[in-house]
């Protein structure tokens, strides 16, 4: 299948301190190639218009890997979060309706669990699909906060989390798939309210809901141990299951 009207924007401008190496995050290699290839190397089976790769630090090196794959790179300087390298690949996106973000630095992702993430979205008319999972210990990520069993109210990063939000064990991915017709206003209302005063991309999902958009109600079967598609729709339907991408209404 086409997806003729869908860009993807992989993220891969920032350093990764946490690492506490010289070289870029993206560029530590795993299983003979580095993390960024990996990336871009699942999106080429979505058959999307183009693969726009973000890139900030040591972005000559990640270029050099990612152009020969015939992704386009675009040039986030400086780097200000997640939600501003979005606003940095706006430009890139041309007439795309859809956009599939992904963080450079998950080699593991299949393009099966990406396609069924696309699907997700399209069945459900959504502003925005997020890729979850549970883990039982989620110490690192930022949570899937939900309002109830079936509505998500935010997306909270590890920094900023409250002591009752520690104990809530659904992660984000950081991988998603926007309208991008909604993303836009979103992300204009997202502030640098955070202690690295950047803009973070998971603070759009709170804007969304905030704009009007109605979360989903929750359908399926629930099978923790697999990823799970979270849909988001402006009239308040949805699905909520696993990378399977099934959803039953």
């Amino acid at each position: 299948m086409s997806n003729n009207d869908l860009t993807n924007v992989i993220l891969a401008a920032g350093k990764g301190t946490r690492l506490k190496s010289s070289l870029a995050k993206v560029l530590h290699r795993a299983g003979g190639r580095t993390l960024v290839e990996h990336i871009v190397r699942a999106c080429g089976p979505l058959k999307g218009r183009e693969t726009v790769v973000v890139v900030g630090h040591q972005a000559e090196q990640v270029a050099a890997i990612v152009e020969p794959l015939e992704a386009v790179t675009v040039l986030q300087h400086p780097q200000n979060g997640t939600g501003h390298a979005m606003l940095v690949a706006k430009r890139s996106l041309g007439r795309a309706k859809l956009a599939v973000v992904l963080p450079g630095d998950a080699p593991l992702v299949r393009a099966e669990t990406l396609k069924a993430l696309i699907t997700a979205h399209r069945n459900g008319n959504a502003a925005a699909t997020i890729l979850s999972a549970v883990l039982a210990d989620p110490s690192g990520y930022g949570r899937v906060v939900r309002k109830s069993e079936t509505a998500v109210s935010g997306i909270v990063e590890e920094s900023q989390l409250t002591d009752e939000q520690r104990d809530i064990n659904e992660i984000n991915s950081a991988i998603y798939c926007f309208t991008l017709e909604k993303l836009w206003p979103a992300l204009a209302h997202v502030k640098p309210n955070n202690k690295h005063r950047e803009l973070y991309l998971t603070d759009a999902i709170a804007a969304l809901r905030s704009s009007g958009v109605q979360y989903p109600r929750g359908f399926g079967r629930r099978r923790p141990h697999f990823p799970r598609v979270e849909t988001q729709r402006s009239d308040g339907r949805g699905c909520d299951d696993s990378a399977s991408g099934n959803c039953l209404d």
